[in-house]
């Protein structure tokens, strides 16, 4: 990828806390603290047990230096690098307490986070010669979310919306509760500011025509099967931006591009994406 988006440390530091909060309960590391003396120092390793690549190293080290504020971190794999199955990422020095206590903490946030990206990374590959983009959904994991579209940032995808707050987006069930698509259009125009975009979702080709004469600014084609897209897409071309979506999943992103859609938005990309293995050893 071609330069790594950046993470503000304001946007993972509760996370982190919170993580580690629910980790060490009223009483705190109860194995690690009767085992490892208070002072000892430690070293360790962040290694790669699987191929993949590298997200969430940040909030991840993080994790270590507020449990040590001493701690410093030699970082082999910034985010954005693909790593090798047993690579290396990051050499950490600080207090052994420290590393035991916060390895859990540290490595789910970058597994999880790696996992999204290297999910991320494989899908926008098999889009080569598309002009289609990946974009993300807003199936994320609760108080995640921030960080999981950071991930398929650092994937080479594009982020859809962050919330209901930053675009207009009207649903099947908008439209049910308004009565069809005028209506909610015409809602939406007499409320919003002129800065909000507005998409509908249409999953016919005669909710699209109906969308397309009303001006939206972009259409999410649900659930259509290709030949569908196919001709949706050619209506909407110059009118408006397309975006498919709907159970879009690696094995079939491809052939859903390919019937030129601008955007296609898959939610298996944080909601499904395995986490990729990663490890602390602790160098004796």
């Amino acid at each position: 990828m071609s330069e790594t988006p950046s993470l503000l440390e304001v946007l993972y530091e509760p996370v982190v806390r919170r993580a580690l909060a629910e980790d060490l309960g009223r009483a705190g590391d109860v194995t690690t603290d009767a085992i490892v003396p208070a002072s000892l120092p430690g070293r360790a390793v962040v290694v790669a047990r699987a191929a993949g690549r590298v997200a969430g190293l940040e909030p991840a080290l993080f994790a270590f230096r507020l449990l040590d504020q001493d701690c410093r971190a030699d970082v082999c794999l910034a985010d954005g690098s693909d790593a090798a199955a047993g690579q290396a990422i990051a050499h950490v020095n600080a207090r052994a307490r420290a590393l035991l206590t916060g390895e859990r903490t540290a490595l789910n946030l970058l597994g999880r986070l790696s996992g999204i990206a290297t999910a991320t990374r494989d899908v926008v590959a098999r889009l080569e010669g598309l002009k289609a983009r990946v974009v993300d959904t807003r199936k994320t994991t609760p108080g995640l979310r921030a960080l999981e579209k950071y991930a398929v940032r650092v994937g080479g995808g594009s982020n859809h919306r962050y919330g209901l707050d930053d675009a207009v987006l009207v649903k099947d069930n908008h439209l049910a509760l308004a009565g069809g698509i005028a209506e909610a259009v015409r809602r939406v125009r007499k409320s919003g500011g002129h800065m909000l975009k507005l998409e509908v979702e249409v999953e016919t080709l005669a909710q699209l025509d109906e969308a397309l004469a009303l001006g939206v600014d972009a259409v999410l084609l649900d659930n259509m099967d290709l030949e569908t897209l196919r001709e949706a897409v050619r209506r909407a071309r110059g009118r408006a931006l397309t975006e498919a979506s709907g159970g879009i999943r690696p094995d079939t992103v491809r052939a859903v591009a390919e019937t030129g859609v601008e955007l296609v938005s898959i939610g298996w990309l944080t909601h499904s994406a395995p986490a990729l293995d990663v490890a602390l050893d602790v160098v004796a």
